[in-house]
């Protein structure tokens, strides 16, 4: 997998959100109280420092603990977001690193996302 695999656009994440994509999971990795101002639609708050843990999770308790399922290690769009992408990109880092092999980081992080979608 290339670093170019590992990121998602603003545009292709959009499109994901706008179409329904069944099988996204969009993780929010920054704190609860930065999640509190704003948030992506339909991500779940994980932060960084948990994601390994999360991750490590049978489906029954992460989604218990989440409200959510879990995403299966074969998920197609499985993407990792922060505020501006270094957080992120360490949660894509340690979901690859648990099997994840189609995790990926939205770089723009909600940043960019507040910018774009509030033009």
């Amino acid at each position: 997998m290339t670093e170019s695999d590992k990121v998602i656009s603003y545009a292709d994440l959009q499109t994901l959100l706008q179409n329904g994509t069944p099988d996204l999971t969009v993780i929010d990795v920054r704190t609860p109280e930065e999640v509190a101002k704003g948030k992506i639609p339909g991500s779940v708050n994980i932060p960084v420092d948990a994601v390994q843990s999360a991750l490590s999770l049978d489906p029954a308790s992460f989604s218990a603990k989440y409200g959510v399922e879990k995403p299966p290690k074969d998920a197609r769009h499985l993407v990792f977001h922060c505020q501006m992408g270094r957080r992120g990109n360490i949660a894509t880092e340690t979901a690859l690193s648990l099997g994840y092999s189609r995790a990926c980081n939205y770089a723009g992080g909600f940043k960019e996302w507040a910018e774009k979608s509030s033009k």
